[in-house]
């Protein structure tokens, strides 16, 4: 079986722990980073306890056993023979804990079997999301004061490259290619195209933009950005990342959606999704496969909104084809970019402004989003984007899979 070799993996872990914790600064001496790794990825392990030695800081090991792709999941037997309150248990002052005492996480995305929740009772799913919102709360709010970062990865399995119909070797061959670990300076590439983003992100938010109308074969959708809102994008958070993004004002939703690339999510798969959204709310939602998943998601509290719009330039990605896995499929390149929105939890740091200074009845005032639930969403065919900007006046920010302005 395929493996990256040694000094691949060491330099995919100096891009996760030296340059990506910190918005691209890396991590420093003393802190804590707690390595969340899958047993599927055990190889990585080592290269990142080595990695966050090398700096100076802590690592905090966590090795997560096979059938489980994040600490909040559980393996299939909990829903098949766990109670719902067993599903929903949630230890609140030890996981309080760990975020107190952690500065950042780094995350390893592997998969022995992507479909390992296949069947299961979706409701009971939702209710372990829901159950573990408060986690993701106080982590957000820790980040959100400057004082704690993540980095999500990818590491390749047979069962992921079977899945995305590739033999293992060219899938990690998209993984090395896209995080630059075959060039000499991986973060001096990094950190080239983080300039990049920085010069698109900037000249979006400075247009004003009041929304953004798609038009597609497949997609006409209006989506209100807002007055008081920045583009993000290069902050480190996902290797690779070449998106750039914004957390709209949910109520001006408005039109029809379809994504032509599968949704991995839940330890299941769901086809070809299509979203009508009304006055900011989902109205109707239909897959092809998983449909009562989907319905289940979109029926959590603040899952029927959206909380992010983003935008993918194809001259910038070096991902050519789907992955099966949401890291990579929100950033494909390909030919004609990608367009992808998020259901669910809105990103504050979007706001232009302070965002400590802002009371929380504050945010729902302004349209952020919120939710125990964020899942993107991929569309990569061929589509344009018109903006309407705060003085009235229409421009075109992207068309032919690129940036325009």
């Amino acid at each position: 079986m395929f493996q990256p070799s040694p000094e691949i993996l060491k330099k995919y872990a100096d891009v996760l722990v030296k340059f990506a914790l910190w918005d691209g600064k890396g991590a420093r001496k003393g802190e804590t980073v707690c390595l969340q790794v899958p047993e599927s990825s055990r190889p990585i392990l080592d290269p990142l306890i080595e990695s966050t030695l090398e700096v100076g800081a802590n690592p905090l090991i966590m090795l997560l056993p096979e059938g489980i792709d994040r600490w909040e999941s559980v393996p299939r037997i909990f829903y098949e023979k766990g109670t719902m309150e067993q599903i929903t248990y949630m230890p609140k002052e030890y996981l309080l804990g760990r975020i107190q005492n952690t500065d950042h996480y780094v995350c390893m995305i592997s998969s022995a079997n992507q479909k390992e929740l296949e069947g299961v009772d979706s409701s009971k799913i939702m209710a372990r999301q829901q159950a573990v919102k408060f986690y993701k709360d106080a982590r957000f709010e820790k980040e959100d004061a400057g004082k704690l970062t993540w980095v999500l990865a990818l590491f390749g399995t047979e069962a992921m490259a079977s899945e995305a119909k590739m033999p293992l070797e060219e899938y990690w061959q998209q993984i090395i290619s896209a995080c630059y670990l075959d060039e000499d300076n991986p973060t001096a590439r990094w950190q080239e195209t983080f300039r990049f983003i920085d010069e698109y992100k900037k000249k979006l938010t400075e247009l004003k933009i009041e929304s953004v109308h798609v038009t597609a074969k497949d997609i006409e959708l209006t989506v209100k950005i807002g007055s008081n809102r920045q583009w993000l994008g290069g902050s480190g958070r996902n290797i690779p990342s070449y998106e750039i993004y914004v957390t709209p004002d949910w109520r001006g939703t408005n039109g029809h959606i379809a994504f032509n690339q599968p949704l991995y999510r839940f330890g299941a798969v769901i086809k070809d999704v299509r979203l009508e959204f009304k006055d900011g709310t989902v109205v109707q939602a239909t897959a092809s496969q998983n449909e009562r998943l989907l319905r289940d998601m979109i029926a959590v509290n603040g899952a029927n909104k959206i909380g992010e719009f983003s935008l993918t330039d194809s001259r910038l990605s070096k991902i050519t084809r789907s992955m099966a896995e949401t890291l990579y499929d929100e950033n494909v390149g390909g030919k004609y970019g990608n367009t992808h929105i998020a259901l669910g939890s809105s990103y504050k740091d979007s706001y232009i402004g302070d965002i400590t200074a802002v009371p929380s009845e504050q945010w729902e005032t302004m349209g952020f989003n919120d939710s125990a639930i964020h899942t993107d969403i991929m569309s990569t065919t061929d589509r344009t984007v018109e903006a309407t900007l705060a003085d009235g006046s229409k421009k075109v920010i992207y068309q032919d899979g690129k940036f325009t302005i």
